[in-house]
């Protein structure tokens, strides 16, 4: 049976935000994998004038591009991808589901406010080029606008009443030092989602782009065995 993966990247990222999972996938199966960038996502940002809408149609032509072609269809999404993973799994037929920092709940205040320390501390010290945090979001914050911001929460609001009756197997991935995302967020979607096969993943080092925590390897092998089994 043939078997197709869509990943689906977070707001105001691209592709490359999933690209180590689905360079795993890729390396260790002949699945077919799909990583679609969002209408005015991607390395240049161009958000305005983009809706909700758009962002669930992309998702849904890149749903029906691959199960023209696969058989059974996985649907791995981070950040903002992972609500619209829900979204598709409410209104097709996904076999499984991985949830990657899922933002059903978003804005961890307290990691939000030591990563802003650091970087105060770091700016003083002539250092804040050199800062992760502060490199990843300078170029979001100079280009990501409130409109957009809105249209992004639109879509939480859409989905979230219905994740009590998506009962699909699901693997859920949280960092636990995620300055987006509450870490709590992954408890509340396991205890929402009705499935009787679901697995909780707490990465202890991990941050928002989960994909790129140094225990992936680990939890890689552990997705793929999900998706395998």
């Amino acid at each position: 049976m043939s078997i197709g993966v869509l990943m689906l990247h977070g707001f105001s990222g691209g592709p490359n935000e999933i690209k180590p999972l689905a360079d795993y996938i890729q390396k260790h199966t002949d699945w077919f994998v799909e990583t679609p960038t969002l209408c005015g996502h991607g390395d240049q940002l161009s958000l305005n004038g983009f809706t909700a809408e758009h962002w669930l149609i992309d998702a849904e032509l890149a749903y029906k591009r691959l199960a023209q072609k696969a058989e059974q269809i996985f649907v791995v999404g981070f950040s903002m991808g992972g609500v619209i993973a829900l979204y598709l799994a409410k209104r097709y037929p996904v076999k499984k589901l991985v949830l990657l920092s899922a933002a059903v709940k978003y804005i961890a205040p307290k990691q939000l406010l030591k990563d802003l320390r650091k970087i105060a501390k770091e700016a003083v010290g002539g250092q804040l080029k050199n800062n992760e945090f502060f490199r990843m979001y300078e170029y979001k914050l100079r280009n990501v606008p409130v409109s957009a911001a809105i249209q992004f929460m639109r879509i939480v609001r859409q989905v979230e009443p219905y994740i009590e009756s998506i009962d699909i197997p699901t693997f859920i991935v949280q960092g636990k030092c995620d300055g987006v995302v509450p870490y709590s967020t992954a408890q509340y979607l396991y205890d929402k989602l009705p499935a009787t096969e679901k697995y909780l993943y707490y990465s202890s080092c991990g941050k928002h782009h989960i994909c790129f925590s140094e225990d992936c390897e680990s939890w890689f092998a552990d997705v793929l065995r999900f998706l395998q089994s």
